[in-house]
């Protein structure tokens, strides 16, 4: 076997005796490859049964498997593994690692992952994509070997201080971002470029230099590792995760993408007396037809209310007629961006539990430089939303269309 060189603070992947590993940092911090290395380790001690999980992996043996063999080749032990399009098994101890996907390929449901049982250590890569605690949970009580340690190993990029991962792993264990070494049950590393530069090309460390001189808060978060606060340019706080409550002012709402970006859908509700907005992502999806859509949402919607972009009225007419749908434009007058967000800040947004596409975006919802108008990129389900929120509250029958 060949040596290879981890950085020092991967050691206590080996030595420390702690349940949960947080493994953060930012671009080409290397956490990716020295996690990779001590699983593949792992697999030298007989009865270790590794389940390696992302939120969304819709092929391990084209996405994340190229990665382990890259590693197994530096190590020079290709002759000890047998490798499978979902499962990397060591021959010389029987120990092993399978890779699932968390979400199913149809949506947003949680997979049944029926690997389970004797599992010694659980990992989930791209750990911020997971909204979810309980998702977490559920997986994190199956790992109960009696006879092996047993890990859950989170790797992940930092995102905003609304994540359970920093409530439940930092604010509410006391324990400052970047810090490493353990405490209670959970062992901390978090690396950065600085700590991986022999193994970074020189126009990546350019790139690197370039975005510390233009944009210090970006470098901040995106390579260094740290977390998003939210008066960090985001333009909604006043959400949370929690549960859809269906009210008596509701109705579906839609904005439209072409090839590349998203159409989504999203069924909203309204209680105004608690000034709360709930919002439900039913789907998001890229290159979809009229047909599409209009199949679409008749299987979702059926005949109630569908509120959408008033941009485009052929395609609104031709949607309705295709799906025999309730649809119908939103108002638009000028300034309905600024004025439709303004609204939206009028009301606590509660987003349910499995909206991991809205929750992404309203991470990612910043103001441009001047406060004007947002950027574009992550707008999709929120525009969608704004659509229907103004219809309901602001147009002409407002608070009268109801979802059954």
């Amino acid at each position: 076997m060949n040596n290879i060189k981890l950085n020092d603070r991967y050691s206590s992947l080996f030595t420390a005796d702690s349940r949960y590993f947080v493994c953060t940092g930012g671009r080409g911090s290397g956490k990716s490859f020295g996690v990779a290395v001590f699983l593949l380790s792992l697999t030298y001690e007989q009865g270790h049964k590794v389940l390696f999980t992302r939120y969304t992996m819709i092929s391990a043996q084209t996405s994340i498997i190229p990665e382990f063999i890259e590693k197994i080749d530096l190590m020079g032990v290709n002759e000890h593994f047998r490798i499978t399009k979902d499962e990397i098994i060591n021959m010389t101890t029987g120990s092993s690692i399978i890779f699932k996907g968390i979400r199913t390929s149809s949506g947003n449901q949680t997979a049944a992952l029926k690997s389970l049982n004797g599992v010694t250590t659980f990992v989930i890569d791209e750990a911020e994509e997971l909204t979810d605690e309980s998702t977490f949970d559920k997986i994190d009580f199956s790992v109960r070997s009696l006879t092996k340690q047993n890990r859950c190993i989170l790797i992940l990029n930092p995102t905003t201080k609304e994540h359970w991962i920093y409530q439940r792993f930092f604010q509410n264990s006391g324990v400052n971002s970047g810090w490493n070494g353990s405490t209670n049950k959970t062992t901390y590393i978090h690396t950065s470029y600085k700590d991986n530069k022999d193994n970074l090309s020189s126009s990546f460390l350019e790139q690197i230099f370039e975005m510390k001189l233009k944009r210090p808060d970006k470098y901040e978060h995106q390579i260094l590792g740290g977390w998003l606060s939210s008066a960090e340019g985001a333009i909604f706080r006043n959400w949370r995760v929690g549960d859809y409550i269906q009210t008596e002012i509701s109705c579906y709402c839609q904005d439209f993408g072409f090839s590349v970006d998203l159409t989504t859908l999203v069924k909203i509700s309204v209680d105004k007396a608690l000034s709360k907005l709930y919002v439900k992502e039913i789907y998001g999806k890229a290159g979809l037809s009229t047909t599409d859509i209009a199949m679409k949402n008749k299987m979702e919607c059926g005949v109630d209310l569908i509120i959408c972009d008033s941009s485009e009225p052929r395609l609104i007419n031709e949607i309705k007629q295709k799906g025999d749908l309730n649809i119908r434009p939103t108002i638009k007058k000028k300034g309905s961006i600024l004025s439709g967000i303004a609204l939206m800040q009028d009301y606590e947004i509660v987003v349910d539990r499995k909206s991991h596409g809205i929750v992404r975006e309203l991470n990612n919802y910043v103001w441009q430089e001047k406060n004007t108008k947002p950027n574009i990129g992550y707008e999709h389900y929120i525009d969608a939303i704004r659509y229907g929120l103004t219809f309901l509250i602001q147009g002409q029958n407002s608070g009268k269309y109801v979802i059954r």
